[in-house]
């Protein structure tokens, strides 16, 4: 992996500023884009489909939490995924009648570690989302994206909301 040295840092005799981190290849941007365009066309059949097999989608109610011993608002393995999408392709979710329009916007992509076949990926994330009032969601997006045979899929992701400690509406729309 190549690291990008921060103009901060060139030449200066601190050590203590921050470096940058690389940025995402191409084509790891891509997938994750992908990725929030299918959430957001409730393309949710395509959107699995980007799932590795021993996937895990994780929304803590803080950051530091462990989902073993804490309460979380997502925590689902592969098997809940695929769960989450079939009752979202019924149609008879009723939180979601009529169902959420929803625009995410994703940056400042960071690479916080990476080998041969597995990149992860920090970002800021967006979510504008439209159901009967507007509402915006946002926080940190942590994808872990791995490289297989068939093309990149989702190992894991995790999403930190920034409200996520305090009063949250519904979160139905999630996927």
């Amino acid at each position: 992996m190549t690291t990008i040295e921060s103009p901060l840092t060139a030449g200066s005799p601190r050590n203590d500023i921050p470096k940058a981190r690389p940025a995402p290849d191409a084509d790891i941007i891509a997938f994750l884009n992908l990725e929030a365009r299918l959430a957001d066309e409730a393309r949710y059949s395509e959107w699995e489909q980007l799932w590795d097999d021993d996937a895990l989608y994780w929304v803590p109610m803080h950051p530091e939490d462990d989902p073993a011993t804490s309460l979380s608002y997502i925590y689902d393995n592969r098997r809940r995924i695929k769960s989450r999408v079939a009752q979202l392709n019924t149609g008879n979710r009723h939180s979601q009648t009529p169902p959420s329009v929803m625009r995410r916007i994703l940056g400042n992509h960071e690479v916080v570690a990476s080998d041969s076949h597995t990149v992860t990926v920090e970002s800021n994330f967006a979510l504008f989302e439209y159901r009967y009032t507007q509402r915006i969601w946002a926080g940190r997006v942590v994808h872990k994206v791995r490289r297989t045979d068939h093309g990149l899929r989702l190992a894991s992701k995790t999403v930190h909301l920034i409200n996520a400690g305090g009063p949250v509406e519904t979160l139905a729309f999630l996927i």
